[in-house]
């Protein structure tokens, strides 16, 4: 197996690891004890300093356990971004109680399996998302104590998050160590009901230790925005664990980060440092609004949640001089593990190892996958998860001794640069060899007409697997599907170009603009049973 590791690691004497005593929230308010006046939070309608911060931290945790919730029992957080939101995760830690945000876009259904899954003892939620919560702790059965955050008077059998905080300050933060319980998030249930990922104490400090500071940079003059949501694990690296750990200041947003939502947040706050994903930074790049290079302050980029296309960032360095540093990270191992460094962007690729961190790559047969190979990626390092609450078979198959599988198909050039392929359930065998859509897509990518699209695999009249382009155009733009197809030819070998262009308005895509791939090939499959789709 390629087997690459970088230090230096969480046993060495560059990198101090947490104490055996350690609770997170505690140690993100003890690094900004002498910043009380400074700024650490801009919402839509507050702004929260760091010595409000801690106040209102420990206020919450008095809050939650007045509430009658217990050492590790969970409390779920269904909350849209805003100063309420690093208060309330942070206001758990420090009790000891475990909180568990989830995405604010889920079925009632969903809701109510999370309720019981995590076995809640309270449920914490934004009150323009109350409604969709009322059916989900009703379903359920059994009485769960409801705090509303949001203006107004709280809705009838719940309190208002104000009336939590009147509690007096907790004295100390719970006495937890670094590996106890500290946090669960819900990976993607694409493939069934969503894992609830079960996060330590020190998690928290590692994914800052070894990525935050050292690899990004990032600084207390910082001002900080992330268009992924507190409630992934990408977004909670991005706009709690990494700023507070340098003192920077964070701009939140509750509406969806539309290109024009996100330019006013740029232009508005002086944004340095921007955090998104790929179909983003596309729709920026397409929006008839896009700010001129002097309208912003941005130093730097982020991208994660899928591989970038080289044709994106090219084209948003050209435009705003700013690079974007493209990483590989999971909800199981919270944040970015493999990525490339601020000054060395290698588009195309996903760039290095980050210190602290191992991987591998694996052929089919368990083997070490040879040079420029594809591969299965595992990666290794400090900030891995414990386990899914409550699945054992599936945490056996994803946390594997020290390795956790990713489910990412990589190579590794000659540079030494990690080149995504896929997603392992997404790769194509085309006349017995591996084809990337990933490949196929950043290629299409390239043509001016084109603003995003997915190749996926379909069967043929013979039984045999082709490749299939779904394509969106760009606003007021046509190209064919002959020109397409010959556009690929062009620069990839002949067996790998879609044989069938289909053109979309739009992607199926989840909350964080991951392209559901999975849809596509269901309304595929529905097509040929002669059932078609919507």
């Amino acid at each position: 197996m390629q087997d690459t590791t970088s230090t230096p690691t969480a046993s060495s004497p560059e990198l101090i690891p947490p104490p055996e005593r350690f609770n997170a929230a505690a140690h993100l308010l003890a690094l900004n004890a002498g910043r009380a006046s400074r700024l650490a939070y801009i919402d839509d309608t507050q702004r929260l300093s760091y010595g409000e911060l801690a106040e209102r931290v420990r206020r919450c945790a008095a809050g939650l356990l007045a509430l009658g919730v217990k050492r590790e029992e969970r409390v779920l957080m269904v909350m849209h971004d805003s100063v309420d939101w690093p208060v309330a995760f942070l206001g758990a830690l420090y009790a000891g109680i475990v909180p568990v945000p989830v995405n604010t876009l889920l079925s009632a259904d969903d809701y109510a399996y999370m309720v019981e899954h995590s076995t809640t003892q309270a449920l914490l939620v934004s009150r323009a998302l109350w409604p969709a919560l009322q059916g989900a702790v009703a379903a359920t059965g059994r009485p769960v104590p409801v705090v509303v955050a949001g203006d107004g008077e709280a809705p009838e059998r719940t309190r208002s998050f104000a009336q939590l905080l009147e509690a007096a300050p907790l004295a100390a933060p719970a006495d937890t160590r670094a590996d106890d319980f500290g946090f669960w998030l819900y990976s993607s249930g694409s493939t069934g009901r969503p894992k609830g990922t079960v996060h330590t104490h020190a998690n928290l400090y590692w994914t800052a230790a070894l990525y935050g500071a050292p690899v990004l940079g990032l600084r207390e003059s910082d001002i900080g925005f992330s268009a992924a949501k507190l409630f992934f694990a990408y977004g909670l690296g991005n706009a709690l664990t990494f700023p507070l750990s340098v003192g920077a200041t964070t701009v939140l947003m509750a509406e969806r980060p539309t290109p024009a939502a996100v330019f006013k947040r740029w232009v508005g706050h002086g944004v340095t440092v921007f955090f998104g994903a790929p179909t983003g930074y596309a729709g920026m790049l397409a929006a008839p609004d896009l700010p001129a290079r002097a309208a912003v302050k941005l130093r730097l980029c982020s991208s994660a949640g899928e591989a970038l296309p080289r044709e994106i960032g090219e084209r948003f360095t050209q435009h705003f001089g700013c690079e974007i540093v493209d990483g590989l990270g999971s909800t199981e191992m919270l944040h970015i593990f493999l990525s490339n460094r601020p000054g060395q962007v290698q588009y195309g690729s996903t760039g290095r190892v980050v210190p602290g961190y191992k991987l591998k790559l694996v052929d089919e047969d368990g083997l070490e996958a040879k040079p420029g190979e594809i591969g299965d990626l595992y990666v290794s390092g400090p900030s891995s998860a414990l386990m899914y609450w409550g699945q054992r078979d599936k945490s056996r198959a994803t946390f594997q001794g020290e390795w956790t599988k990713t489910g990412d198909k990589y190579s590794i050039d000659e540079r030494g640069c990690y080149v995504y392929a896929g997603r392992t359930d997404d790769m194509l065998k085309v006349s017995g060899i591996y084809v990337s859509p990933f490949e196929v897509e950043a290629t299409l990518m390239q043509h001016p007409a084109v603003l995003e699209c997915a190749v996926i695999g379909i069967v043929d009249a013979d039984g045999l697997t082709k490749t299939k382009a779904c394509v969106v155009c760009k606003p007021g733009r046509e190209v064919d599907e002959a020109e397409l197809k010959a556009f690929v030819k062009e620069r990839l070998a002949a067996y790998k170009y879609p044989r069938v262009i289909e053109f979309i308005a739009e992607l199926p895509k989840t909350a964080t603009g991951k392209i559901q791939r999975f849809r596509l090939r269901e309304l595929e499959r529905e097509r040929a049973a002669g059932r078609p789709g919507t």
